[in-house]
């Protein structure tokens, strides 16, 4: 079984080729065979709806890789708890429905804005008991440049940079792309859900053969909305680090879901349930994710993790990965807030 940690692979949002689109056709068929004909596979595969080529997934991974140099300060240690073997903080903070809410990022390489947004207003959410979502595109769009690890917008950036970029600046509320109109936030997601597939279907209609492009506003796009940008902005207190499986567990189960990047492979596309590990296939960038709990499943440890891909993807929208042992990288970017 190969593995490779995020922090030795150098990867963005790379310029796809006709000759790598034509190759590409039609890879998930067979990497999905597969994976469900290894019988020591510990998780099952299927040729996903969302995307008919490897170009479709690579123009949606657009997490920058964390030099350490960038890496935040540590979180001081939590005060050891005794931990459940199971946790999913979607029934532990039941009166959090933003855990639970599944998002589509659409075309656009903003995986680092969705996965920092989640985590800051999920855990805000743990700490505030208000159940508030905040605004994908504010942090797209405005967290840019050399305060937000060098982020640009649809192409690529940062979350834990995104993450200490809300706690100076701060970040507005916003809705998804169907609460445009409603007037109940002040930045609702501007690109709509879809699919990249031949049949899109009428929930999820084909995305654009282009990427889409984020530019930086700083007013509300609701007109109904009762308060100004500079008024609806939020702020966290301190933004962090978390390293270690136990360190990472205690913050997850004290405080709330937190933001995590990792190596997305050919095989990862085609996830339908189980534990995830990679099996096949090479590198096509880096993604963020948001964690929201942990488990073991017939014997093997797992993270329970939420996309963004929309809810038509893998397990209703959310993959389980192994645990302890830095699959994919996905311990090796762990962030978070406090308020």
């Amino acid at each position: 079984m190969l593995s490779l940690a995020a922090s030795t692979l150098s990867y963005s949002t790379p310029h796809v080729t006709v000759e790598e689109h034509m190759a590409d056709i039609k890879p998930f068929e067979m990497i999905s065979s597969m994976i469900n004909g290894n019988k020591s596979s510990t998780w099952t595969a299927t040729v996903p709806t969302r995307f008919d080529n490897l170009a479709a997934v690579k123009q949606l991974c657009g997490t920058f890789p964390l030099e350490e140099k960038d890496r935040l300060p540590e979180r001081e240690a939590l005060a050891a708890m005794d931990l459940p073997d199971t946790f999913d903080a979607r029934t532990q903070w039941p009166k959090c429905s933003v855990i639970s809410t599944v998002r589509d990022q659409s075309a656009c390489g903003s995986c680092w804005a969705f996965g920092s947004t989640e985590a800051f207003e999920d855990r805000r959410c743990v700490a505030t008991g208000e159940d508030v979502e905040f605004s994908s595109d504010d942090t797209a769009g405005c967290c840019s440049g050399f305060a937000c690890g060098l982020s640009m917008g649809c192409n690529g950036g940062q979350p834990s940079a995104a993450l200490n970029w809300m706690c100076k600046t701060g970040v507005v509320t916003g809705g998804d792309y169907t609460d445009i109109g409603k007037g109940g936030s002040c930045k609702p997601y501007e690109f709509a859900p879809c699919a990249h597939h031949v049949d899109p279907s009428p929930q999820y209609p084909a995305c654009p053969s282009s990427e889409y492009s984020l530019k930086c506003s700083k007013s509300c796009s609701e007109s109904g909305y009762g308060k100004s940008y500079a008024d609806d902005k939020a702020k966290c207190s301190k933004a962090f680090s978390v390293r270690g499986e136990q360190q990472i567990m205690q913050a997850l189960y004290q405080e709330g879901p937190l933001a995590v990047a990792f190596t997305v492979y050919s095989d990862f596309p085609t996830y339908k349930s189980g534990v995830y590990q990679h099996q096949s296939g090479s590198a096509l960038g880096g993604h963020a994710v948001e964690m929201i709990g942990w488990g073991t499943e017939n014997g093997t440890p797992y993270w329970l993790i939420k996309n963004s891909w929309n809810d038509q993807w893998g397990d209703k929208g959310t993959f389980k990965i192994l645990r302890g042992s830095n699959e994919c990288g996905i311990e090796g970017d762990v962030s978070g807030v406090s308020f």
